[in-house]
């Protein structure tokens, strides 16, 4: 059975396209999903795409994590389904209290677009586990408000129970802490990350790497982790 992938709009949502088609290049029945809804379709997981959910008032991520849709993901994510928040998505999980701490302005206080080099520090959840513990893998990254904050406990639970995804590797472009680019939960079904692997699933689309232009695919595996992750439940 083909799996069922919901990708949620919110108002003022911008790739949410983008992870729709990720999905099906992944291989996965797309299910858009609307903030406004209490319905999750019967999805096997969700995305939360990047944008700039209800125009980014009060804190970027803030009302959308009090949208009527998002009582239903919090459920749903508590159970185990997987959930992915990319950028803005993941503002939204840090607000709904799904992922600690916290996403500010960009420490240089201006957007930043960069293709970025990240390296996977966690490759057992469920959207990462086509990657290897310690591999640079490159996608893009562009984000206002993407400096990741947390308190000395939740810095200290993140290292030692092993809960840091992704570290910017070679520059940290946005002043997170320690280097911090992604984050999950402690049951792995839950991830959030800055950048932004739905552009980078097809070669001609992607990033530019060292063997061609816009070449870059690394992002894929994010949505064929998932669907292996899900196989195996």
């Amino acid at each position: 059975m083909t799996a069922r992938i919901g990708v949620v709009t919110f108002p003022g949502s911008l790739d949410d396209r983008d992870a729709q088609r990720a999905v099906r290049v992944a291989g996965a029945e797309v299910v858009p999903l609307w903030h406004a809804d209490h319905d999750l379709k019967n999805v096997d997981a969700i995305v939360l795409p990047g944008g700039f959910s209800y125009g980014d008032y009060l804190r970027a991520g803030a009302i959308a994590a009090v949208s009527p849709i998002m009582t239903d993901v919090i459920d749903a994510a508590n159970k185990g389904m997987p959930v992915l928040g990319i950028c803005n998505g993941f503002q939204v999980l840090v607000e709904s209290h799904l992922l600690p701490g916290g996403l500010i302005r960009n420490a240089h206080q201006q957007f930043i677009r960069r293709d970025q080099r990240i390296v996977v520090e966690n490759a057992s959840t469920a959207w990462t586990n086509e990657y290897t513990k310690g591999e640079t893998i490159t996608i893009p990254l562009k984000n206002a408000d993407g400096g990741y904050i947390a308190n000395e406990e939740t810095r200290k639970q993140l290292e030692g129970d092993g809960l840091i995804a992704f570290r910017y590797a070679e520059i940290n472009p946005n002043g997170s802490i320690d280097d911090i680019a992604g984050i999950t939960n402690a049951r792995g079904n839950v991830v959030g990350l800055m950048p932004h692997p739905e552009h980078a699933i097809e070669a001609g689309f992607g990033p530019d790497m060292p063997d061609a232009m816009r070449s870059g695919e690394d992002g894929i595996r994010f949505f064929t982790s998932v669907l292996r992750s899900l196989a195996q439940i």
